[in-house]
This record gives structure tokens, C-alpha cells and sequence, in this order.
């Protein structure tokens, strides 16, 4: 009884300033900022491997970018108009293997659509009319500078999506026997070459500070970059000496079955198309 009347000793409470010192509390910071960074690369590193599986048609309208999609998605070349919105359909390349292809609108106002898909996408197949290119070359190349500068002006963090040119409906080009050309081969020098030239013009047009006219779509922006090629005095612009990066092309063409039996399969069709994105994809 006598001891529950002697007093009882009252435990110090220290105040929570005297618990950290400047340099527990450095170190505390340190830790929290290693451990922030480490969740941000875990979260970068997942997201990165869920990316980069469409791949994403660009080009002129009427280049033939609907029909594609069509052909490689359904087997057949469904009747197609000129396309006001993207349209996206999946691709069973394999039975372990199946990606996304989106058709983006060659309009002028909606072309630019295909920025909000980079992100996504593992590879850009700029369809181009092999027939028609040169009737509408200044046109078509600068529909193809805005996917270069677009490209040369993604950050470091973000993986560049390869890039294909698809030089289309080579199946009305005729092989020559002299020299034993294929009409896909004959499809791509012509649009390369063409291209080729085009972009040079933009190219010297900019540098030189000229404002370019008649080399493409009204209000088109005279500041893009995306055309660089080496500092090599009188150097031109050549697709081999991008330095973006490596361009890749092909020919191509929607034939109807009947057609591919009787020009050949490795005449025409997207057979090539095929390989390729099994490859790259």
C-alpha cells in the first residue's frame, strides 16, 4: 500500500526536432529519392515492354493505305472510300506474334493524327501511289518530311519506330526483260528517286532561308527539321545517307487473286510486306 503512495517518475518525452538530426535527415531524403527513381524506372521499363506493337500506315489520301489494312487483316481487298478517321484492326502474324495496324488519314487537316500513335508504335509504313508520284511529288514529300521531322524530334527516352516506304501499286508497272526488273523494283527506284529529289528541295529551300512555295500544302510549317544528311559539301538529299536513321522500302500491290495467279507471286502482292513486318515486328 506504502508504495503505491510513492510518486512516480514521469517518462522524458523528447520533441520529434530532437529525433532527426541535418544529417538523418539527408539520409532519409537520399533513401526516398534512390527509392522514387528506382519505382520510376520499374514503371518506365513495364510500360516499354507493353509498347511498340502497331504498326501504323501514313501517306497521301488514295495511296492505297485502306486496301492494305484490308488485305493483310481480312485476306481480300474490301471496297474502300477516302478515310476521315484511323482505323485500327489487329494482325495475327503468328500463333504467338499479333499487332495492331492503324490506317491514319492522308487529308491535310487529319494527317497529324498520326502523333498521338508514336507512342505506340513499333513501325511507320508511308504508302505512297508509285503510278501517280509524279504528279503530286511536292505534295507527297512534304507529307513525308512531317513524319522525318517528326521522328528526329522524339526524346531520348522514347525508341524510334522504324520507318518503311511503301512504294504501291507496282503491279502496273511493266518488268523489262532487257534488264530483268521486277515492277516492284521498278516501283521503288521510281519513288525513291522522285522523293529524293523533292526532299532536296526542301531541304536547300529551307537552309537558304527561302520560304517554300508551291512544295506543298497551304499554311505548312516552314521550320521543320528532319532532312539532315551529313555535312558533306555539295551533298544532296539521299535516303541511304539519312541521319535519322535506316529507311527501308518495298513495292507492293492489292492484287485479286486472280491477278497474283497470273503475274506471279513474287511479282505483286504484299507478300514481301509480310516477311518484313515478321521480321521487324
Amino acid at each position: 500500500m506504502e508504495s503505491d503512495k510513492l510518486p512516480h517518475e514521469t517518462p522524458e518525452i523528447l520533441p520529434l526536432s530532437a529525433t532527426f538530426t541535418p544529417q538523418t535527415l539527408t539520409i532519409a531524403s537520399l533513401i526516398v529519392a534512390l527509392l522514387l527513381l528506382a519505382a520510376l524506372f520499374f514503371l518506365g521499363t513495364k510500360r516499354s515492354k507493353s509498347r511498340g506493337n502497331t504498326f501504323l500506315l501514313v501517306g497521301p489520301s488514295d495511296a492505297g493505305k485502306t486496301s492494305i489494312l484490308s488485305q493483310l487483316v481480312y485476306g481480300q481487298t474490301l471496297p474502300t472510300q477516302t478515310s476521315m478517321q484511323a482505323n485500327t484492326s489487329a494482325l495475327i502474324l503468328s500463333s504467338k506474334k499479333t499487332i495492331k495496324v492503324t490506317d491514319i488519314p492522308g487529308h491535310a487537316r487529319l494527317r497529324n493524327q498520326f502523333l498521338e500513335y508514336l507512342p505506340e508504335t513499333k513501325a511507320i509504313g508511308f504508302v505512297v501511289d508509285a503510278n501517280t508520284v509524279s504528279r503530286n511529288a511536292p505534295a507527297v514529300a512534304e507529307h513525308l518530311h512531317l513524319v522525318l521531322h517528326a521522328l528526329t524530334s522524339l526524346p531520348p527516352s522514347q525508341a524510334q519506330p522504324s520507318l518503311l516506304i511503301l512504294a504501291h501499286k507496282s503491279d502496273l508497272f511493266k518488268a523489262t526483260s532487257a534488264s530483268n526488273t521486277s515492277p516492284n523494283t521498278l516501283a521503288v527506284n521510281r519513288v525513291k528517286t522522285i522523293l529524293e529529289r523533292e526532299l532536296e528541295k526542301r531541304r536547300v529551300s529551307q537552309s537558304g532561308g527561302i520560304n517554300i512555295e508551291q512544295l506543298g500544302e497551304e499554311g505548312e510549317r516552314s521550320d521543320m527539321g528532319g532532312l539532315e544528311c551529313g555535312e558533306k559539301e555539295g551533298s544532296t538529299f539521299k535516303f541511304d545517307d539519312w541521319e535519322g536513321g535506316e529507311i527501308s522500302f518495298l513495292g507492293t500491290s492489292t492484287l485479286s487473286t486472280s491477278s497474283q495467279t497470273e503475274k506471279g507471286a513474287s511479282e505483286g502482292g504484299l507478300d514481301n510486306l509480310w516477311e518484313w513486318l515478321e521480321e521487324n515486328m
